[in-house]
């Protein structure tokens, strides 16, 4: 993983990843690439306060669904994480900054690679 700006990691060419501080982990997205790959993210290139568009929704409901794990349906827009109603977890519904991937927060993410 390298670092792109204080909240952001690249994982391999195509993938960005934050650390989501309702589920406590990283969440990764995929920003480029071949459409045929899987779903793709539009990002505007801000390291500092990153926006991408659709929203993010990791472990949705469905036939993939991990009932051990909560539903994280969120946008990043400007920096900040605008967690949706249908999540699980108990930032549902709030506004949190995206966190900066160091102190206590980066080890986490060390952990997490």
């Amino acid at each position: 993983m390298a670092a792109l700006g204080p909240k952001l990691r690249r994982i391999a060419n195509s993938h960005v990843g934050f650390f989501c501080p309702a589920c406590r982990m990283m969440h990764v997205i995929r920003i480029g690439g071949d459409r045929g790959q899987g779903p793709l993210w539009t990002w505007d290139g801000n390291e500092d306060e990153p926006t991408f568009t659709p929203s993010i929704y990791v472990n949705r409901p469905g036939r993939l669904h991990n009932p051990a794990v909560p539903s994280c349906h969120s946008y990043v827009a400007d920096g900040r994480i605008r967690f949706l109603n249908d999540s699980t977890h108990a930032l549902a519904g709030q506004i949190v900054d995206l966190p900066d991937l160091t102190g206590a927060v980066g080890d986490q993410v060390k952990g997490t690679a």
